[in-house]
């Protein structure tokens, strides 16, 4: 069973984004290569991180306080007196199974005369939206990216996390985000914002000046690879979304739905 959504299926995000992620890199990776080459090559890179996830728990409300507390009142010579304390509170550090490692791949398009990174792709993820370790590191990523000489280009097709900065007008802001920085133009990039109901755009990719840029089809790469991949048997689309949808866009979505698998 094909998607039922005409761009992006939300749903992706919710049930499998880490497999999603790794999958659309390599069929960008290999829809790339054969455009471009042999001057370029097309390289998967890697970066890792922690990310902490704690766990609820019976004694969750029991954090920040003291194992036990008893006082009386004290005379004023003896508070002069005392030694100064602190009453602990109660902690909580993360155990092993709440530390987990994150395995995050984006491309790097290399010349292959020079080895010079030429332009860079990333694909985003949630942990890359939310803030702590995950966004940090990779914001420190992305002001290195900017600050060379080499092209940018970054994916966002979850809605989960805070956007990160593009600088377009609030009423512009979309579902997802495709950001083309070419480095002669910064700080000027080109902002494909679109929303759930559309097609994901296509979108080009910048190399040297004096080459042509390839275009990248992504809705149709995504769509391919949901087939490709029966994300069908997968994905329970009765469950509800987190983030959830609008309650137009639920209902839209919901119709979408009920329409593709009645004809399943």
């Amino acid at each position: 069973m094909p998607t039922p959504f005409p761009g992006m299926d939300p749903y992706l995000e919710k049930w499998i984004w880490e497999e999603v992620h790794t999958r659309l890199i390599i069929a960008l990776a290999d829809f790339l290569t054969p455009k471009i080459s042999p001057k370029y090559r097309v390289g998967i890179e890697k970066r890792t991180y922690f990310q902490i996830e704690f766990r609820q728990s019976k004694t969750e409300d029991l954090l920040g306080l003291p194992d036990l507390v008893i006082a009386k009142p004290k005379k004023l010579h003896e508070v002069m007196d005392a030694p100064y304390t602190v009453t602990p509170i109660v902690g909580r550090l993360p155990t092993q199974e709440e530390m987990h490692e994150k395995r995050e791949r984006y491309l790097e398009i290399r010349e292959v005369a020079t080895n010079q990174v030429i332009t860079t792709l990333e694909l985003l993820s949630p942990g890359n939206k939310r803030h702590g370790e995950g966004r940090d590191r990779y914001e420190m990523k992305r002001f290195e990216i900017l600050a060379s000489e080499a092209h940018f280009i970054e994916i966002d097709l979850v809605r989960a996390g805070d956007i990160l900065p593009m600088g377009i007008p609030t009423d512009a802001v979309g579902d997802y985000h495709i950001i083309v920085s070419r480095a002669q133009h910064r700080p000027r990039a080109d902002v494909y914002a679109f929303k759930l109901r559309q097609p994901i755009p296509n979108f080009p990719v910048p190399l040297l000046q004096e080459d042509p840029e390839p275009t990248v089809p992504l809705n149709q790469l995504v769509h391919e690879l949901y087939d490709r991949a029966r994300y069908d048997l997968v994905i329970d689309y009765a469950q509800p979304l987190k983030p959830p949808l609008a309650k137009e866009d639920q209902e839209w979505a919901n119709a979408l739905i009920k329409k593709i698998s009645q004809t399943v």
